[in-house]
């Protein structure tokens, strides 16, 4: 007989059969299983199947920041607290206090230790001038026209040998015939060309030195057969060497009757220039610009150092040089002669000069001749520009107007920020000492001296030189008698030296100078104390001695392996004392396996800051957990000892 199955009940039917009893269950069937596959997806009343549940996506956790960053606004954009980034800097080796600012780089370093990543969104002004990429295609270099200054003292013939090269008359238009401006002209020779700069004096040689503008390749030094070395020859002296650029040598005025060329020749070595007469390298000519002598080998001699530095240019690329002078024009509005160093100018260009803008409406040549472009080295007259710029300032063209003001609207509020912060520290000895001791500064100590009597002059001048060793040398760039002048600073700020002032004191302006351009100036009133203080400079100068210390030894007997630790040694100290965060080396069959950081150090179940001979401990090394039984910890710490001269 069939029975008949009730699905919705459970039931258990019994049966025996072979006597054997057979308990069987009643199975419950779901009536939507009888359905379609399709219908079974689309009921709402289906178990949803466990779909493969995909790992969340790690978000990317980004600091975004402005060039710099204040620690207090670091710490909160990284969800810290100031304290926990503070230690971050001090472990990285910089003290900042929560309003300091840290630049890119450091904040990008203690950001990562948070797991954070910086992203720098400030404006990047290298970007926009086109000059982020130093390196420049080999291919893309040509041979240049070298850019030489002319210098000298007062009413020794600068301008009247230009004059004669130019064949023109450029002394008739000056007031007294002193020149009261910056001129630039070029002259041809053969094939080639030459570019001059006539400056008054070294004052402005220097200010675009000191601004970072490096534009002149030679200097011609014009002297006096009838005077010989002035004051101002001297001071062009320094200002030309500290530049680092060769120095050419016109003798002038050799017509008169009183001159003497051969003593000018020699006055010349009491200041390091030795004539190639007598066995030196500085060329020297017998010039005289009235009677227009010596003129063709003066350009000959030029044309030979010139061919020697090799210099060449990217014509190619977007043009950038130097503002040499500026004026406010009647007629024509601002007027700026610039020179152009890399690159060509255009008409139609767009160019940043400072905070000034403006398109190239018009270029002029020294001849007053209209021109459509201008090569490298070329000086030209610029008329187009928003205002006047500073003499010494860079020009850089930009690719469009709108880029020009996001450049001169990035300088209006750096400019507006600094004005705001102190004015920047001066470059003492002290300074000095912790730049070389980061390796980051010369073994050359620049000094300008300045005395109130020549015998001071050239005995303290001696007496430092002598100061100088094979470590570290001092050089005097510069020396002379009276008060320290605004010159003098000016040098000392563009060769970074420091001013040693020997019964003499700054004159007021040089003072304000001193102040704003961060120049230290040293006063002294015995000379002792003068050469123990440059001494003392000049050790700083040199890198602090390394010596190693050790603290104790301890041998492992027993090691262990703790989870998410790593391997500790159970060590006996034989010697000394184990410090913990000192540094280790492991030592195995008298052989370094590995040199380290002692990361944890127990005593028992207690951290110990350190642990004595004869007693027991267990060492973790940080990173690495290969130590086996019978190696040997050796604890040590390096000490800085400063550096003494010998």
């Amino acid at each position: 007989m069939r029975e008949v199955v009730n699905l919705r009940e459970q039931e258990q039917i019994a049966r025996q059969v072979s006597g054997r009893t057979i308990v069987r269950r009643a199975v419950s069937v779901d009536p939507r299983a009888m359905q379609s596959p399709r219908r079974k997806r689309r009921d709402p009343l289906a178990k949803p199947q466990p779909a493969a549940v995909a790992a969340p996506k790690q978000e990317k956790r980004v600091v975004r920041i402005e060039g710099s960053v204040t620690v207090g606004e670091l710490a909160r954009q990284l969800g810290q607290k100031a304290p926990a980034v503070q230690g971050k800097l001090m472990a990285l080796g910089t003290m900042a206090s929560v309003n300091q600012a840290v630049d890119a780089e450091t904040a990008a370093t203690v950001a990562k230790e948070f797991g954070f990543e910086v992203q720098d969104v400030g404006f990047r002004e290298e970007e926009v001038l086109g000059i982020s990429e130093e390196a420049v295609a080999l291919e893309h270099l040509v041979p240049r026209p070298p850019v030489i200054t002319v210098m000298g003292h007062v009413d020794h013939g600068k301008t009247s040998i230009l004059d004669a090269l130019r064949k023109t008359d450029v002394v008739g238009g000056e007031a007294g015939g002193i020149t009261q401006h910056i001129g630039a002209y070029q002259v041809t020779v053969g094939d080639e060309r030459l570019t001059f700069i006539d400056t008054p004096g070294h004052a402005a040689f220097t200010t675009m030195r000191a601004r970072g503008a490096q534009a002149t390749d030679i200097v011609v030094l014009v002297v006096a057969a009838t005077e010989g070395a002035m004051p101002q020859t001297v001071e062009a002296i320094a200002h030309a060497k500290a530049a680092g650029v060769p120095i050419v040598v016109a003798v002038n005025k050799c017509d008169l009757p009183g001159a003497n060329p051969q003593q000018t020749r020699q006055r010349l070595m009491e200041h390091d220039l030795i004539p190639e007469e007598f066995g030196g390298d500085i060329i020297c000519v017998e010039t005289s610009a009235k009677q227009g002598t010596g003129l063709d080998k003066l350009l000959e001699m030029l044309k030979l150092q010139a061919e020697l530095l090799e210099l060449k240019a990217d014509p190619d690329t977007r043009a950038r040089g130097v503002v040499l002078e500026a004026q406010l024009d009647r007629g024509r509005g601002p007027v700026a002669t610039v020179l152009v160093q890399q690159g060509t100018l255009r008409r139609g260009d767009v160019v940043v000069v400072g905070t000034e803008t403006g398109r190239v409406r018009t270029m002029l040549n020294d001849k007053g001749q209209a021109l459509k472009e201008a090569g490298p080295s070329m000086p030209v007259q610029l008329v187009g520009l928003s205002g006047v710029p500073e003499a010494g300032q860079p020009f850089h063209c930009v690719e469009n107007e709108r880029a020009a003001k996001d450049v001169v609207g990035h300088r209006v509020s750096e400019r507006r920020i600094g004005a705001g912060e102190p004015a920047r520290p001066r470059r003492t000895l002290e300074e000095l000492f912790a730049m070389v001791g980061e390796g980051t500064g010369p073994k050359e100590l620049a000094v300008v001296l300045k005395a109130d009597v020549q015998g001071s002059v050239e005995a303290l001048g001696q007496t430092l030189e002598k100061l100088s060793t094979d470590e570290v040398k001092v050089k005097v760039i510069h020396s002379g008698v009276g008060a320290v002048s605004e010159s003098d600073v000016m040098l000392a700020r563009a060769s970074e030296a420091i001013i040693v002032a020997f019964h003499v004191r700054p004159d007021p302006s040089a003072r304000k100078e001193a102040e704003s351009q961060g120049v230290d100036i040293r006063l002294y009133r015995v000379i002792y104390e003068a050469t123990d203080e440059i001494r003392a400079a000049m050790a700083g100068l040199l890198p602090p001695r390394i010596e190693e210390k050790e603290l104790g030894r301890a041998e492992v007997r027993e090691t262990f392996t703790i989870p998410k630790i790593g391997t500790i040694a159970g060590s006996y100290v034989v010697e000394g004392l184990i410090r913990r965060n000192a540094q280790a080396r492991l030592v195995r069959d008298g052989v370094q396996i590995y040199s380290g950081k002692v990361g944890s150090l127990r005593r028992f179940k207690d951290d110990a800051r350190e642990v004595q001979t004869g007693f027991e401990c267990g060492i973790g090394i940080d990173g690495y957990n290969d130590v086996k039984v019978g190696d040997v910890i050796e604890v040590f710490e390096l000490q800085e000892t400063p550096a003494t001269l010998e």
